[in-house]
């Protein structure tokens, strides 16, 4: 029988023999919890104890499985820690056979025909890769064979414990009950916010919905919490993963507390954050937040399709005062939906954000345009050659640590006329806006020198790098939009 197996008959039976010492009831105190963005969190645990004078043991059950013992801080009144513990060894199944090695169990069989138990009393020899047991004189490897079987310890070993449970060896100048603190960091403890908008386009809004999603793996139930969520990781290095920042980043103060650099989200009232359990609350409701739909595709330099490409279906909104939402964001994913023509919201898209300042100018990609297409195309491309030659360029050979000759070249400066076309199809029944961005055109040091010499729609230099175009395609229509670059190389 494989451990895993002979575990499932432990469980309940080492369950059953702890429940004499061990209750559901949580020993925790005033417990305030603070998560972080980086899997951290901070507890802090204020705890009634009988603390005796001179040097004593106290016991502090249910903390977290995954404390980091080296963060933690101990206080009482007239009272000094001497020594710390955190007992590992949890109380399992697979713990409960290790433990149990060269000593005396029963095995239980059950006859599956008759159901008639068998008992037998073993002296477990090994667990290293499989359970060895000794039956009178026999030696027997326990597997699998699809009868069943159970183990019945006689008690449950002292060194294993029912919950997780930090000891520490304290010096009190004077007996009695008082306050005792704890506060530690552990991971296992994350939050993240989930936005659920509602997008009206003929209203031009959203109404938005902001939810803190909590998980818990620490192994242990924190009661009755007061919790305190930290937009922002602190220490945290090393990199990220990639979300979409702000077309324009805000310049306006959120009515949040602050904690440093980072902005707080209390949850109202205490709430107890069960072990393995997510669980979600609400932060932000606001409605008729103004919005638009935009469309936009961007071309890289000299970039020629081969066939057409859909635009990009973005949602852009403010989270300005001014735009109705007046918020700053926490990083999350943000999720749209749109209703259909019996009134049902249907999802259209979802897009991440990073941590966003009030005052924001974000512009989220819910998807692929189902009828708008650009197709772009290097149409001419010619060079020019300038009357002027480029100052000599020196080069020297050298051989065995000597100049054996030197060679001296004219090299002229070259220019080329590169005219770009982009063609825009439209198969909706109403004009579309197209946002035409045209990326690349900063090659580096050696080609900054360029120039737009026509264009027929005017363009918007956003930088040395990127010029928009914002192109009116006609319903069920099509447009070509032609525009002309000098540049050298």
């Amino acid at each position: 029988m494989r451990l895993a197996y002979l575990a499932a008959g432990a469980a309940a039976l080492a369950t059953a023999a702890y429940a004499q010492s061990a209750t559901d009831e949580s020993a925790q105190g005033d417990v305030s919890v603070t998560i972080y963005n980086n899997d951290q969190a901070l507890v802090q645990d204020v705890r009634q104890i009988d603390i005796a004078k001179g040097r004593s043991k106290i016991e502090f059950p249910d903390v977290s499985a995954r404390i980091r013992p080296e963060t933690l801080s101990f206080a009482a009144a007239d009272t000094a820690i001497v020594e710390q513990n955190f007992d590992f060894d949890l109380l399992t199944p697979a713990k409960l056979m290790e433990k149990a090695v060269g000593q005396t169990v029963t095995l239980v069989r059950t006859n599956p025909a008759t159901g008639q138990e068998l008992r037998e009393r073993a002296t477990v020899l090994s667990t290293a890769g499989g359970v060895v047991v000794k039956i009178g004189d026999r030696i027997e490897v326990l597997r699998d064979d699809g009868l069943p079987v159970r183990v019945v310890f006689d008690r449950v070993p002292p060194n294993l414990r029912a919950r997780p449970t930090l000891s520490v060896n304290v010096d009190s100048a004077r007996a009695g009950r008082r306050p005792a603190q704890l506060r530690y960091l552990t991971p296992g403890l994350g939050w993240s916010a989930d936005y659920v908008a509602l997008y009206d386009e003929g209203k031009g809004s959203i109404d938005m919905q902001g939810w803190v999603t909590l998980t818990n793996s620490t192994g242990t139930t924190f009661t009755n919490a007061d919790t305190l969520l930290v937009a922002g990781a602190p220490g945290e290095g090393g990199g990220r993963s990639y979300r979409s920042g702000p077309v324009r980043a805000g310049t306006q103060a959120a009515d949040r507390e602050q904690l440093g650099d980072f902005y707080l989200y209390p949850i109202s009232g205490r709430t107890t954050i069960a072990n393995n359990q997510t669980k979600q609350v609400s932060f932000l409701d606001v409605q008729g937040v103004k919005a638009r739909k935009v469309y936009g595709r961007e071309i890289y330099w000299m970039q020629s399709d081969g066939s057409p490409q859909n635009v990009s279906s973005e949602i852009a909104f403010s989270s300005s005062r001014e735009g109705g939402l007046g918020d700053a964001l926490p990083a999350g994913t943000v999720r749209f939906y749109q209703r259909d023509s019996k009134g049902t919201p249907q999802f259209i898209g979802e897009n991440e954000i990073d941590h966003t300042p009030m005052g924001s100018e974000l512009s989220l990609r819910t998807g692929d345009a189902f009828d708008i297409f650009v197709q772009a195309e290097v149409e001419k491309r010619e060079k020019i050659t300038s009357d002027e030659w480029a100052k000599s360029a020196r080069y020297r050979v050298i051989e065995e640590g000597k100049t054996v000759r030197q060679v001296d070249v004219e090299v002229p400066k070259t220019f080329y006329r590169t005219t770009m076309r982009y063609t825009l199809t439209n198969a909706k029944r109403v004009p579309v806006d197209v946002e035409l961005t045209q990326s690349g055109l900063d090659r580096g040091w050696w080609s900054t020198d360029y120039r737009i010499v026509s264009e027929d729609v005017p363009g918007q230099q956003l930088s040395i790098d990127r010029r928009k175009w914002v192109v009116t395609v006609p319903a069920e229509g099509k447009r070509e939009v032609r525009v002309t670059f000098e540049t050298r190389y």
